[in-house]
């Protein structure tokens, strides 16, 4: 089943062929896609910016060195009245820890705060 899985009003979290479906990304109004991996396809629409995150799901890729910039993306496309969603092949480990960032940094939440935000999310998706 194709689904976003929505972590704020502005934010979403899935996995590649989810984020891929144009027509669910305009369903739910999504203007921003954030690709954490290095093979995923991106959606086809025009319409949605992109930015990608090119590391595997490997504990040797430094994914730290990511979360600002995708957290400051994230907090700009809010602002402008846009929505993000996040994701990664099967949307769980790289996606949720970029979700968690954006979290921390621009919503102040704790760690762990923050990651049960986004495991929840993924949870939830996966029980659909």
């Amino acid at each position: 089943m194709l689904q976003l899985c929505q972590v704020t009003s502005a934010l979403f979290i899935s996995n590649a062929r989810s984020a891929c479906s144009d027509e669910l990304l305009q369903q739910e109004a999504v203007t921003l896609c954030i690709n954490v991996s290095r093979r995923q396809p991106f959606p086809g629409s025009a319409a949605v910016a992109k930015l990608r995150v090119p590391v595997y799901d490997d504990p040797a890729e430094d994914l730290y060195a990511h979360f600002d910039r995708c957290a400051d993306a994230i907090q700009r496309e809010a602002e402008l009245g846009g929505r993000g969603v996040v994701y990664c092949k099967n949307g769980r480990s790289r996606s949720a820890a970029v979700c968690a960032a954006y979290l921390m940094k621009h919503r102040g939440l704790s760690l762990g705060a923050a990651l049960q935000v986004a495991s929840v999310c993924c949870c939830r998706r996966d029980l659909r």
